[in-house]
């Protein structure tokens, strides 16, 4: 089976879901790591699987590397949600996509001995430079660099590690075996989240009347977001596991033009729903980043 209109699907998916992501963390969920709660203590269902994949079991080490990558994932959503409270998704999303792809180049070489095609390469530099120009940042808030982009840093580094070592795991096992132990452990995250008084404060908090769609909804846009999120990672950690972790990785770069042209119709047409700043030249630059965006994705199936 070909991985690349999988990994598309997936991309196109998740290009919803941080969409709603930063619509939850900034109007629905004020603080990042109580969405993070919510985020990761859900992967312990994932468990509900294990008896359709036969019960299977790692061995030795690989307990290991099923812990990393699920508290590595779970760290990475954590960091990028604090990235993106602090900066519009449009931006920062491609930022980290663009570090996400660098970082697991390198730990995919050093760790999995992956190899990649001249030609794959030049695709993976041209992903990595459309992303870049995504993230350019020009907002009535703020103008360029912010605190944003070093967590969105932090958190390519720690999704990176995630990927590489679940894909380790999708080598030496069956796909479903090895998924059902690299993400269930992501809820170990959220259990970490409990001891912040902000998320414990959520069980004691009695209901008010809200007064934005965001807050109205919030219950009913936090299971899309979750729902989408699980069939988006299901397509995508599908992808790695028969693709390069490295290719399927770069391929973000379609997840930001899709989430770029999915903000800028809802900024126009409905913009009390969601709303971010754009300007003329920003538009050029996007645009671009978007034809880039086209040309890297089609060297990988050259």
């Amino acid at each position: 089976m070909n991985w690349f209109p999988i990994a598309m699907l997936g991309y196109t998916f998740l290009a919803i879901v941080f969409i709603l992501d930063k619509l939850i963390v900034t109007k629905s969920v004020s603080k990042p790591v109580v969405y993070t709660f919510y985020s990761t203590i859900i992967m312990f269902e994932v468990l509900l699987v294990w008896p359709f994949v036969g019960f299977g079991m790692l061995s030795g080490i690989d307990w290991l590397w099923a812990v990393i990558s699920g508290v590595a994932f779970g760290l990475a959503l954590w960091t990028f949600y604090k990235a993106i409270k602090k900066g519009e998704t449009s931006h920062i999303s491609p930022f980290n996509g663009a570090f996400i792809t660098i970082f697991i180049y390198i730990i995919a070489q050093a760790f999995l001995k992956e190899s990649l095609t001249a030609v794959q390469v030049v695709g993976m530099i041209i992903l990595i430079f459309a992303s870049l120009l995504l993230s350019f940042e020009k907002t009535r808030g703020h103008h360029g660099w912010h605190t944003g982009f070093l967590w969105a840093i932090l958190s390519a580094l720690f999704f990176a590690i995630s990927h590489t070592t679940a894909k380790y795991l999708y080598i030496n096992y069956d796909f479903g075996v090895a998924l059902v132990w690299s993400k269930s452990t992501v809820g170990l995250v959220g259990l970490v989240t409990l001891f912040f008084p902000s998320v414990r404060a959520v069980f004691k908090k009695k209901k008010k009347q809200a007064k934005t769609v965001a807050k109205r909804y919030a219950g009913l846009i936090v299971f899309a977001d979750k729902f989408l999120s699980i069939i988006a990672n299901l397509l995508i950690q599908y992808a790695m596991a028969i693709g390069s972790v490295t290719l399927v990785g770069a391929m973000s770069g379609l997840q930001f033009v899709l989430m770029f042209v999915f903000i800028f119709l809802l900024t126009k047409f409905l913009p009390k729903v969601f709303k971010e700043y754009f300007t003329k030249n920003e538009l050029i630059v996007q645009t671009i980043a978007i034809v880039l965006v086209a040309l890297g994705s089609a060297l990988f199936v050259l």
